[in-house]
């Protein structure tokens, strides 16, 4: 491993504290008010310039000058409702939070690309707006700051997730869709209660349910394309509360995860379609919520293979990953802005969302600097093409 100079040092330092800071007190979406608090503090001790919007939680600073091209880049800053059991000296002090997503290693690094940019404020030809965003994990934390109006004039925008799939020193991007859309369902199925030694006497809701729940899959192995993925997943059975009484409602819930808009939409259709059907058949009754989370996070693709270039000339070693079946609020910003979504290895390590889950912090410092390199070529990118 290259050895750092001493200034690369203190700020690799400087990073790793204020990662461990934020992880020691973790806070769940829109509760991020000490870690905006903290944010606040060191981008004012560093003298960068933090935008009046409309955010309770979360903010926006800028770096920059004059009239040039605006480019963006973004973090997210809130935990999970997660116990931690990682033994790390520095874990959550918060009982049942936790950051087991890497939003403070996300959080670190766009710091630290903020700190590097506002060393070279003078020479930027343009502005980079620096977004900590809150609630991603709710899927919609980037709808508030699109309404908070932050990125009006924004030319393109970049995001980052770190990666356990990948080593540190990794790379990955893609152009096209990267992350997909995710939804929530609940369905609810009343039927009529009856002891269980004479079912003739009722209408079983979780014989109708189980139904249900096999024949939804028939919406991803026979009424989508093959060539189009499609995952529909029940992950939740809540029905009867003893041995022998056969209950009068049981409800389900999960999620559907899928890259194309069209059949997105068409889904909820077929579902309750199954769901009516099925229920009406059994004599009983059924219906579907839905509830719509962020879509696809489709890229640009001039964008992604742009930051792949930066990435090779950072030291990267870039891949050219598959489409995750992960969702990301990022994909709203995308909707309106042009610009890439990038993972960002951070070496083997257990899964995201795991109570167990921890970054390698030697990561940081080079996602810094690639974030400060990417906004500023973005920057000059921009300018050229005006």
């Amino acid at each position: 491993m290259k050895t750092l100079n001493e200034v690369d040092q203190a700020l690799a330092n400087q990073l790793i504290d204020v990662r461990r800071n934020l992880h020691r007190e973790p806070e769940l979406a829109y509760e991020e008010f000490k870690t905006t608090a903290k944010l606040r503090e060191w981008l004012t001790h560093a003298s960068i310039h933090i935008l009046d919007v409309p955010l309770q939680t979360g903010l926006i600073a800028e770096i920059g000058q004059g009239n040039g091209p605006v480019v963006a880049i973004r973090c997210d800053i809130d935990a999970l409702p997660i116990e931690e059991q990682t033994g790390l000296p520095f874990a959550s002090e918060i009982p049942g939070k936790m950051h087991a997503c890497g939003h403070d290693f996300h959080t670190a690094t766009i710091l630290g690309a903020a700190l590097l940019l506002k060393a070279r404020e003078s020479e930027l030809p343009g502005k980079v707006r620096v977004l900590f965003q809150p609630a991603e994990e709710t899927g919609h934390g980037a709808e508030s700051v699109l309404a908070s109006g932050g990125l009006k004039g924004v030319d393109a925008i970049f995001g980052l997730h770190n990666s356990p799939d990948l080593p540190t020193g990794a790379f990955g991007t893609r152009t096209g869709a990267l992350t997909a859309g995710v939804d929530r369902f609940e369905i609810t199925i009343k039927g009529v209660g009856a002891h269980a030694a004479t079912p003739e006497k009722g209408v079983d809701s979780i014989v109708t349910a189980a139904q249900i729940i096999t024949a939804l899959q028939t919406i991803v192995s026979r009424q989508n394309s093959t060539t189009e993925p499609v995952v529909l997943s029940v992950t939740r059975i809540n029905g009867g509360f003893t041995w022998n009484v056969l209950p009068e409602k049981v409800e389900l819930e999960g999620t559907v995860r899928t890259y194309n808009e069209e059949i997105r939409g068409q889904i909820p259709i077929q579902m309750t379609r199954i769901i009516e059907g099925i229920a009406a058949a059994a004599g009983a009754e059924a219906k579907l919520h839905w509830y719509p989370g962020p879509p696809a996070t489709i890229n640009h693709d001039e964008w992604a293979d742009f930051t792949k270039e930066v990435a090779s000339d950072a030291g990267y070693i870039v891949h050219d990953i598959p489409p995750q079946m992960g969702g990301e609020d990022f994909s709203f910003y995308l909707q309106q802005i042009p610009g890439a979504f990038v993972n960002i290895g951070s070496g083997p390590a257990y899964a995201l969302h795991h109570p167990r889950f921890d970054v390698d912090e030697a990561a940081i410092l080079p996602a810094a600097k690639y974030f400060a390199l990417l906004a500023e070529q973005a920057l000059v990118k921009l300018q050229v093409k005006a």
